[in-house]
């Protein structure tokens, strides 16, 4: 399986504009530029897209592990956060909600741990991976 997804850039650093979209059609032509980027004017970076990545990655990653231990989720929330400094990717800190009414909560700490460490995105991005956890169960 391949995935793909292609950018333009066009213009200088600062004042130049970019967009990008993916081979699924699903984004089309989104905007970004310095300002998105660097100064938290509103629009997307690709910082912000490697943190939905991660997020929705890790969040099926722990189904798969629940799944694994016979816990079938109501839901699984997880928010990234992504920590860009000195022009360099340092760390992606995963805080998670994990709904499964009934199920044994130290299972699920077990599968959020094996999801941490298996999720392809976490393999891929080699940075310091946090994991806050909070269950109802």
């Amino acid at each position: 399986m391949i995935r793909s997804a292609n950018a333009v850039w066009k213009g200088s650093i600062k004042e130049g504009t970019g967009s990008f979209g993916v081979s699924s059609g699903a984004i089309k032509d989104l905007k970004y530029s310095f300002k998105t980027r660097f100064e938290n004017s509103p629009g997307t970076n690709p910082e912000e897209l490697i943190a939905a990545a991660h997020a929705s990655c890790f969040s099926m990653a722990l189904s798969a592990q629940l799944g694994e231990r016979g816990i079938n989720p109501e839901s699984i929330e997880t928010l990234s956060e992504i920590t860009f400094e000195n022009k360099t990717l340092t760390k992606s800190a995963l805080t998670t909600k994990v709904t499964a009414r009934g199920a044994d909560k130290g299972k699920i700490e077990e599968a959020a741990a094996a999801a941490k460490a298996g999720c392809p995105i976490s393999k891929v991005l080699k940075l310091d991976v946090t994991l806050k956890l909070d269950t109802t169960t």
